[in-house]
């Protein structure tokens, strides 16, 4: 009978995620092998960038808060159903008869032992699975957004830095084209107002230059932070490629999406640690049973009587138990509670789940668009570049003006920077899948994050997917 009261927890909701078989956008690359989803970065193959990633899941100061968090929680945790097991104190103190007649010294020990009955042990372990399991996600949570952070942060940097050069590029072509125009005008081959047109293109160029520059020095500062740095790198600073995002393909399904997302598995755990409230909670309506017994010694320090019979010693031993009486409606009225609330963390589960399948439809999508867009500016940027070749025999010939040929120059650099847009909004999309689909990497050996989440399959078939 003791068992079955101990174990007669209600049973943990069935969560029924609300998911496809499919994404509706189906999108791959070129690779013959899946992309890992815990390193999807190196498929820029840019060394630097490893290096960075690898710096940031040492060095950041957010994920060692993190970490200690679930070091916190761990050591609770393995600690949690101890209220459960015998415990003994003990303890000393000094006794006056009520009459004054005598004082006593006392020395005893007591031992307890609650026996967690009616649910009440299994909705303690469940709490603190629910709070080890949110622990472990909220970590991973951490590991996702700090390498998704750090990559895009790396090739905004790398695009302001390429930016920055095609706008000068740009803005001496302006400036070039501005004294072209005003020798033309001295020979009277140019409208008056042409001189104006040539300098407010050239102070716009020139003004273009603020937003790369900008972005450049935010970028490095946002990576300093993130690498937990009080200055940026100088090797940053120095011009480099962009990142450029090699053959991948993404081989993912909806029900590993469940598996991966940690802000899925934070909303799992916290059905868990609901499931345990409610328990507890209900449990709190009966009463508590236990075991205790108690060993006294005492001796006399000071009496009005001719003749002692101290010291003396005596044991006791029986069941403990505590009803509630007068509170009842109380106690009820808190079950009915956390019965809603577990409700309401069902209901969020459920919204987690659709939240992250939008996110990742929407990556998607935007994979698609920003990679038809990569590559027609790629296209125009070509074609361009074949009518400044053309452009530039004709002036060899004395066939064009060297305006022309300054004009289709222009008209190359503008190409090249719309095409460096166009790449950086196809790989921070890259970025934004994979962020989206919990990408990070593995928990090394012995680290805090090696603790998989495991309190749902522990405590019944019931809360899986």
């Amino acid at each position: 009978m003791l068992t079955l009261l101990a174990g007669c927890a209600a049973p943990l909701p069935k969560l029924r995620p609300p998911i496809p078989a499919q994404f509706q956008h189906r999108l791959a690359g070129n690779a013959a092998q899946p992309t890992d989803l815990h390193g999807w970065w190196r498929n820029f193959n840019d060394p630097a960038l490893d290096t960075l990633v690898e710096r940031a899941l040492a060095s950041n100061l957010d994920l060692a808060q993190a970490v200690e968090r679930l070091r916190a929680v761990r050591v609770m945790h393995a600690r949690s159903g101890a209220r459960y097991l015998p415990a003994l104190r003990a303890s000393t103190n000094d006794v006056i008869d009520p009459d004054a007649s005598a004082s006593y010294f006392l020395v005893g020990f007591d031992a307890s032992w609650e026996l967690g009955l009616f649910g009440r042990a299994e909705g303690t372990r469940r709490e603190a699975q629910g709070q080890l399991d949110a622990g472990v996600a909220d970590l991973r949570g951490a590991r996702v957004s700090l390498v998704a952070e750090v990559v895009r942060q790396w090739i905004s940097l790398r695009t302001a830095q390429q930016q920055e050069q095609l706008l000068l590029r740009i803005s001496q072509s302006r400036r070039h084209a501005l004294q072209l125009v005003r020798t033309r005008q001295q020979l009277q081959l140019a409208p008056p107002d042409a001189t104006d047109r040539a300098q407010a293109a050239l102070d716009q160029a020139e003004s273009a230059l603020v937003a790369p520059r900008e972005a450049i020095n935010a970028s490095a500062w946002q990576l300093a932070v993130l690498l937990g740095q009080n200055h940026p790198d100088p090797a940053w600073l120095k011009i480099g490629p962009i990142p450029e995002l090699g053959p991948w393909n993404l081989d993912a399904t909806p029900a590993e999406l469940l598996r991966s997302r940690p802000e899925i598995a934070r909303a799992e755990a916290d059905v868990l640690t609901a499931a345990g409230e409610l328990a507890t909670a209900h449990a709190d309506r009966f009463p508590r049973i236990g075991l205790g017994g108690s060993i006294n010694w005492s001796t006399d320090i000071d009496n009005n009587h001719r003749k002692s019979s101290t010291p003396n010693a005596i044991d006791s031993y029986g069941p403990e138990v505590s009803i509630p009486l007068f509170d009842w409606g109380i106690r009820l009225a808190a079950e009915h509670a956390r019965d809603h609330q577990l409700k309401a963390r069902v209901l969020a589960y459920r919204q987690a789940v659709l939240q992250g399948m939008a996110e990742v439809e929407t990556a998607l999508g935007s994979m698609q668009q920003q990679r038809q867009r990569e590559q027609h500016s790629l296209q125009a940027w070509q074609a361009l570049q074949r009518v400044d070749q053309a452009t530039g025999k004709r002036a060899s010939l004395q066939l064009a003006s060297p305006l022309d040929r300054n004009g289709s120059q222009l008209a190359v650099d503008q190409a090249a920077l719309d095409l460096s847009e166009a790449r950086a909004g196809h790989d921070l999309a890259y970025v934004t899948l994979f962020k989206a689909l919990g990408g990070a990497p593995l928990p090394a050996a012995g680290d805090p994050d090696e603790t998989v989440a495991t309190g749902q399959a522990n405590a019944g078939s019931g809360a899986r997917h």
